[in-house]
């Protein structure tokens, strides 16, 4: 097996050579006026939003500071040109049903127009009502039917007062109605002449005047049939009134909306109810009422509530729903305190985002529509229905008793757009038997840009264009590859580029405003390394305190001299967007034994799952390798030594392995190598996440106490292409004061840790004594041997 030599520095960081594609100057850089590597996104937006037919409304998935916002924002402002602004919409009284309202769609304007010409009705009317039932003609004709049944009234009264005068009676008409008294020669006889006639006489004046009185009760019976008779003419005659005169006011209103027959019904609903109930127009000031006005309560009635008006709108309309709570997305109906109660009608209806956004898109954030009680089931329900109803969460949950109004349903025809993450999608289609019927139209942004020449100039024309539209400095060339060296730092990968323009849009503004206060003319790449260097620097205090713990010997980490059965691993840690590595001991014990191999930290609770699939992968390969012709009898231990929280994953796997084979042969290991890996059962080194932040970890450790030429970091070789190492180690690496070695198997590191070779088995498996494997066979088959002389010692 060949010696594994460092890595070449110009391996350890992938630069960026824009000059390489024929760019000498950032001037020459044309911008990037496109998305940038959203190939696939950009065809599933472009199928959600021109498909016509139901269902297909869009999932935008992917991480947060992909541009999903921009890229739906770009791709609905090219879209929504072609399409017609969407009609107004518009609640009216249903004159049938007070607690109803009745929906009315009109063409884009038309609703203002509609509020303005009915608005202007009522004010005409409040001018032209009273002046109508004030005309001379109105007041003739009232004078004529009032004088007619005065006439009635009259006759018959005369007609009783002339029959009790020849029968020697005087009919009188008091204040309180009609009563009889006896006379003589026209005059009413006092009470003592009436007395002092004979008792016959006085008998029958008092039978006659009993006759008289049925008779007159009889007449003034006919009398409240001749007043309602009045009241029903006077009716007729407001009725013809407010007739003629409303259908003057409403003729040219009509004409105005011949071409809307929903409109025309309406009007038509308006007409009949103001000649039946037009009495609140006829209130005048000066006859001791409030003189009325066109915002009374009285006249709501006839008011039209625009609750949708696209009157400025030249396409589409695409609403952005940033609080998608059950009110917002449906509307609400709003409530008036008067005196003491809550009342409401239709002008009190509002719309939500399901209104502003019909006839277009709506844009809508999933996490937070899933954090809002019932919004996600009334966005289904409007979404399946194709209409939306406007109920108040009382009455949904059957929680009102009380009579609320009925807002009639708006036919929906628009797109919704949700903006999510990748696993609220899938758990979504698993768990939502809805869900994949309604957002059929997938968009799976891409995380990252596969680097080359070719797409390194593309990422710099896209990064001239970012800064363009941001207005920022202009970016020397030098900047610019820089910028491409960070991106695909970002990415944990030297042969791809990060996509997450968050990111890059905040390392562009910081860069700019460090530019801009030294007075720079143009960003520069030290600028840029600035920025860089201070983001890390914000979050980095947690790093550097476990360093200090390192370097004053708190945390036991040696970076030289040998160690039996201990290995420095590199861990990684995330706190929010800030990742660091830091070295941890690892450490083995090996004993007689049974053949199997204790996970510390799996037995105390304190590691996952994928970590203990690394340890059994370890026991697996001893057994495989050293144990496939006799037992292997040995036990064995392994922990991360000063660890107090969870260890997960199985990029350790490799460190453990090793401080393992060190203790088995008691071979003594190199403490100025750190070791990351994972490996498999049959010792292949396989790649980890997090590589650079691990070496940069150990190297950090290893600069405090001083760079000696001796320490490095061993590494998959697979994760060679990862490599985006920090400038200070690519240095050092160069000038051989720090190494770092990509192995793909386990000997290799062994043999790096050891400084011996790991050794070639011959024809019956037998390694060569002194190496590596040889000392391993050799003790196994010690520790076989003691094994079964104590089995025979226990037999005898």
């Amino acid at each position: 097996m060949n010696p594994v030599k460092p890595l070449p520095a110009e391996a350890l960081h992938h630069a960026c050579d824009l000059a390489a594609a024929g760019i000498a100057s950032a001037d020459q850089i044309e911008p990037l006026d496109a998305p940038l590597g959203q190939e696939r996104a950009l065809a599933a937006i472009e199928l959600g939003v021109g498909m016509p037919h139901e269902g297909y409304n869009l999932y935008l998935m992917g991480s947060v500071g992909l541009g999903k916002h921009a890229l739906i924002d770009r791709t609905l402002e090219q879209h929504h040109r072609n399409v017609p602004a969407p009609s107004d919409w518009c609640y009216v009284a249903d004159f049938g049903a007070p607690s109803r309202a009745t929906a009315l769609g009109v063409p884009a304007g038309r609703g203002r127009h509609l509020r303005a010409d009915m608005h202007q009705l009522v004010d005409d009317l409040m001018t032209a009502v009273p002046a109508a039932f004030q005309s001379q003609d109105y007041n003739a004709r009232a004078e004529a039917i009032q004088q007619e049944f005065k006439a009635r009234e009259d006759a018959a009264s005369g007609e009783m007062a002339r029959r009790a005068s020849e029968l020697g009676i005087a009919l009188i008409h008091t204040p309180s109605g009609f009563t009889m008294a006896p006379a003589r020669d026209g005059e009413i006889m006092g009470p003592e002449e009436f007395n002092a006639l004979p008792q016959e006489e006085k008998q029958r004046i008092s039978g006659v005047i009993d006759d008289l009185r049925r008779d007159l009760r009889a007449a003034l019976a006919e009398i409240p049939s001749w007043q309602r008779e009045m009241r029903r003419r006077f009716k007729e005659l407001d009725r013809a009134t407010m007739e003629t005169m409303v259908a003057a006011l409403m003729a040219e209103l009509e004409s105005a909306y011949t071409d809307l027959p929903d409109v025309l019904d309406y009007l038509g609903a308006v007409k009949r109810d103001l000649i039946e109930n037009g009495e609140g127009f006829r209130q005048v000031e000066g006859d001791g009422s409030k003189t009325p006005r066109p915002d009374d309560a009285a006249f709501t009635r006839y008011r039209v509530n625009l609750l949708v008006d696209n009157a400025d709108r030249d396409g589409a309309p695409i609403v952005y729903e940033d609080n998608p709570t059950y009110v917002n997305l449906v509307g609400r109906v709003e409530h008036i305190a008067r005196f003491g109660t809550l009342t409401t009608d239709f002008t009190l209806v509002k719309p939500g985002a399901l209104h502003r956004a019909n006839g277009g898109f709506l844009v809508l954030d999933a996490l937070r529509l899933f954090a809002s009680p019932f919004a996600w089931d009334a966005l289904k329900r409007v979404l399946r229905s194709r209409e939306i109803r406007i109920e108040s969460l009382e009455r949904t949950l059957s929680l009102a008793g009380t009579t609320s109004l009925e807002p009639e349903s708006i036919p929906l025809d628009l797109k919704v757009i949700l903006v999510g993450d990748r696993l609220l999608y899938y758990l979504l289609n698993a768990y939502d038997p809805d869900f994949r019927g309604l957002f059929k139209v997938a968009a799976d942004f891409s995380e990252e840009l596969p680097r080359s020449p070719a797409n390194d100039l593309l990422y710099s024309r896209f990064v001239v264009a970012l800064g363009a539209r941001e207005r920022l400095l202009p970016l020397e060339l030098r900047a610019l590859e820089r910028v491409i060296e960070e991106s695909a730092r970002r990415a944990n990968d030297g042969e791809r580029l990060s996509l997450h323009l968050g990111d890059l849009s905040d390392l562009l503004r910081e860069s700019d405003h460090v530019a801009r206060r030294a007075a720079a003319e143009a960003i520069e790449r030290t600028h840029v390394q600035v920025v860089i260097d201070a983001q890390r620097r914000r979050l980095d205090q947690l790093r550097e305190h476990i360093q200090q713990d390192i370097v004053r010997g708190t945390l036991l980490i040696d970076t030289d001299g040998v160690q039996l059965g201990r290995v420095n691993g590199l861990s990684v840690m995330q706190l929010g967007n800030h990742t660091f590595g830091a070295p941890v001991r690892i450490s083995a014990t090996a004993r007689l034994g049974n053949g199997e191999v204790v996970d510390i930290q799996r037995e105390v609770d304190q590691a996952g799952p994928i970590h203990a699939k690394g340890v059994f992968i370890l026991a697996a390969y001893l057994g495989r390798r050293y144990a496939r012709f006799q037992p292997l009898c040995l036990s064995a231990s392994l922990v991360f030594e000063q660890t107090y929280g969870s260890v997960e994953g199985d990029s350790a796997s490799l460190a453990e392995l090793c401080a393992l084979l060190s203790a088995i042969a008691d071979l003594p290991i190199r403490q100025s190598l750190a070791v990351t890996g994972s490996v498999n059962q049959h010792g292949e080194v396989q790649a980890i996440g997090g590589i650079n932040e691990k070496i940069e970890g150990f190297f950090d450790v290893c600069a405090a106490r001083g760079l000696t030429g001796e320490q490095g970091v061993i590494i998959p070789k697979s994760n060679r292409k990862h490599l985006m190492l920090r400038h200070d180690v690519v240095e050092a690496a160069g000038q051989g004061r720090f190494g770092i070695y990509a192995v793909g198997h386990a000997d290799q590191a062994m043999e790096l840790l050891t400084g011996q070779p790991a050794g070639v088995p011959d024809q019956q498996g037998a390694y060569p004594p002194g190496s590596v494997n040889g000392q391993l066979q050799q003790r196994l088959a010690e520790l076989y041997l003691i094994r079964q002389q104590i089995s025979m010692t226990g037999r005898e």
